[in-house]
């Protein structure tokens, strides 16, 4: 599955939920809900940074004004998280069977799983 789009400003860890964008003839920058798609020459960014943006002076900021919110998942996410549940339910390939021609001293130490075989004091 993809991992979900992070904000652009360094060091931020969080999740992407709005998109910035900057018409520079008119000097303006646009915060605005997230775009579908990473495209060049834009920036994502988390909640708190799209809030707190301010521009150069004598620009002007365009912020969209309601609420920023994470994108919904896609059909590719869906399928994605179906097949790894699908994965993790498979069940675990089972060891091979010992060989039936092969006789093993029922005194000897080993280990199976968790627990060890210790052979009698004699």
């Amino acid at each position: 599955m993809r991992s979900p789009r992070r904000c652009s400003r360094n060091g931020c860890p969080r999740q992407a939920v709005a998109t910035l964008t900057y018409v520079y003839n008119e000097s303006t920058a646009v915060v605005g809900p997230l775009a579908a798609f990473a495209e060049p020459h834009t920036y994502d960014l988390c909640e708190p940074h799209a809030r707190s943006l301010t521009a150069p002076r004598g620009w002007d900021v365009v912020r969209h004004e309601g609420e920023f919110e994470p994108p919904p998942p896609t059909t590719d996410d869906l399928v994605a998280l179906a097949e790894a549940v699908r994965e993790a339910a498979r069940p675990a390939p089972r060891p091979p069977e010992p060989d039936q021609n092969h006789h093993e001293n029922p005194h000897q130490t080993g280990r199976r799983g968790h627990l060890r075989v210790i052979p009698p004091n004699h």
